[in-house]
């Protein structure tokens, strides 16, 4: 049998796109394929010099890739939408450097499915063994303080647990269509008042004057996405300091080219033509899953957010056969519109033994109380759910 050997390289570019499909399998998260990958990077949203610098670990066996573990050196925690302040404001009390800090996970974009990739007929098992191995040996050698996991697919969770990672649960919301089969349907799960609640929220959209249409396929083109990126470059501005700006009009543009642009749905509020629209938002669609990204707006018009961000992508996920939305980020308001709480699950290594004793048995607290939290919010829900199935151990 030919010797493996792991190999990091410090871009995607490295790689040959067919060898880092075929080791993602065309799997259901878009994320971690290499075009999106690579159009991150191409478009300099993401580089050594704002904080993100790919290293990716890489198992070779001859000439083929047998295993590839997507990481990214981290001289901050921005982007990331796991919030570690905790753990850098201990590692500053313990006098180390929490940074950089060794990364996984698709950059900007917090979506679960995070895992090591492995090709066909390979042995998961000891390959992720073999590779937190040398994930260690590495972080040690350079002084790094930890390597993160974040938003790890649950079904390769288990296997990195085996290797003592240690897991940290944090709350995200899913839309799942369950028996609804249209928006009327949708509408049907809610209690009376949030049913009526909605019908008035869509209808003082109507009454704006104000049509939602969904581009997709041939209506995706370099001049749409380039108005998509100035409603997401005005949005952030918004929030001055806070606003998160971390994509650039280019990365934009790389998602009108062919490879990528059918994954790509626009959600365009206007009055006459949907290539002029008042406010847009971003979505990504694979197979039976629709992810909420980015959205902004020219006028301030009361309930269009939930339309275009929320109402829309759901009765156009219905009509498509999608039956799981993730929304994104944030939002307890999220909650009356239809999507439930659920755990998602990062994976932790620390490498002083300080700070390892001393975050694992306040993990095991938080992490009870994170999955106490989600069933109280989802106890309160305006309307009937089947229960999300939440981490198994704490």
């Amino acid at each position: 049998m030919e010797k493996l050997i792991a190999r990091w390289h410090k871009s995607i570019t490295e790689i040959h796109e067919d060898d880092w499909n075929h080791l993602i399998n065309n799997q259901s998260n878009p994320f971690y394929r290499w075009e999106w990958l690579c159009a991150l990077e191409r478009s300099g949203s993401i580089s050594a010099r704002n904080g993100w610098q790919p290293l990716h670990l890489i198992i070779w066996r001859d000439k083929y890739p047998v295993a590839v573990a997507p990481l990214y050196l981290k001289s901050h925690s921005y982007g990331e939408f796991i919030f570690d302040q905790v753990f850098a404001n201990l590692a500053s009390q313990l006098g180390i450097n929490y940074y950089p800090k060794l990364l996984g996970m698709s950059p900007l974009s917090p979506v679960e499915g995070y895992r090591f990739f492995y090709a066909p007929n390979e042995n998961a098992e000891e390959l992720t063994a073999l590779m937190m191995n040398i994930i260690d040996q590495f972080s040690i050698e350079n002084g790094l303080a930890s390597c993160n996991f974040l938003y790890v697919d649950q079904t390769w969770c288990s296997l990195a647990e085996a290797t003592n990672c240690a897991k940290w649960i944090n709350q995200s919301s899913i839309w799942r269509a369950e028996d609804s089969k249209n928006f009327s349907d949708y509408l049907g799960r809610f209690n009376s008042n949030q049913r009526r609640n909605i019908k008035r929220e869509r209808k003082a959209v109507k009454d704006a004057g104000i049509n939602v249409t969904a581009l997709t396929n041939d209506s995706i083109n370099k001049e749409t996405m380039q108005i998509m990126h100035k409603f997401y470059e005005e949005h952030c501005a918004r929030w001055g300091v806070w606003g998160s700006k971390y994509l650039s009009e280019s990365f934009f543009e790389e998602l009108a080219k062919p490879e990528q642009k059918n994954q790509i749905v626009l959600f365009s509020a206007h009055r006459e033509n949907p290539e002029d629209p008042l406010a847009m938002s971003l979505c990504i669609k694979h197979q039976d899953m629709l992810w909420g990204r980015y959205w902004g707006s020219k006028a301030e018009i009361d309930y269009l957010h939930f339309e275009v961000c929320y109402y829309s992508p759901i009765s156009w996920a219905l009509e498509q056969g999608i039956s799981r939305f993730d929304p994104g980020a944030g939002g307890s308001h999220k909650r009356r519109r239809g999507f439930i709480a659920q755990s998602n699950t990062s994976l932790h290594r620390w490498y002083d033994k300080r700070m390892d004793s001393l975050i694992k048995p306040w993990l095991e607290k938080v992490n009870k109380m994170m999955l106490d939290e989600i069933e109280a919010a989802n106890n309160e829900l305006p309307f009937k759910i089947e229960r999300p199935k939440l981490s198994s151990t704490v």
